[in-house]
């Protein structure tokens, strides 16, 4: 998780255009290395705790920030194949993080049985992601100005949803190794009690139906 929340605090820096820095190529080692090689390296020791939601969490984003890394290298040509930076590769990169949108949202809806600081994660990286993608599809259309706003937006989100990956950090950290302990909000209990509830709510109506 440390990873994840360097990586997009990193990057969140140059969406707001924070300092001036407003090209991500500098994170290239962050999101190829750190995020993209150092996430999945971990996912593996979470796949051995049984905790599969983490595993599969770290994994996919571990796939995520490696693509977004390498559509950044120059040596690969990735940016040449549409002719530089044109309205079709402002389209595909658009298309590109809108999909990874649509798949945090199972994560979200995943993180509701779990605690508050995933879900809130969660929800402000999808929001992220939609106005990163929304920020794409307005350079396609030449409005390159009114780009600056949603990609600012989608910085902010990022940056908050890096901060609440940071105190995730901090909660495992003290659940290992320090005498103290940061709460997450479990949601759990909660989540369970209202599954319980719809399922018998659900049989009633069944057996009103017979």
């Amino acid at each position: 998780m440390g990873g994840f929340a360097t990586t997009l605090l990193s990057v969140s820096l140059a969406m707001m255009n924070f300092r001036g820095v407003y090209t991500q190529t500098i994170f290239m080692g962050d999101l190829c290395f750190v995020a993209g090689i150092g996430m999945l390296i971990s996912a593996q020791w979470e796949m051995a705790r049984g905790n599969t939601f983490s595993y599969t969490v770290l994994s996919a984003y571990a796939f995520f920030y490696g693509g977004y890394g390498v559509i950044m290298i120059p040596a690969l040509g990735i940016v040449d194949a549409y002719g530089g930076y044109t309205p079709e590769y402002h389209n595909a990169l658009g298309f590109f993080v809108l999909l990874w949108a649509v798949f945090n949202l199972f994560f979200l809806l995943a993180s509701c049985a779990l605690n508050i600081v995933y879900i809130l994660l969660f929800l402000t990286l999808e929001l992220c992601l939609i106005f990163d993608a929304a920020s794409s599809f307005v350079l396609a259309d030449g409005l390159i100005d009114k780009s600056a706003n949603p990609m600012t937006v989608a910085g902010a989100f990022a940056f908050v949803s890096s901060l609440l990956g940071y105190y995730s950090v901090l909660h495992y950290l003290c659940e290992d190794s320090l005498p103290f302990s940061v709460p997450m909000g479990d949601t759990s209990r909660a989540w369970k009690r209202w599954c319980k509830k719809t399922n018998r709510e659900d049989s009633k109506g069944q057996e009103g139906l017979v």
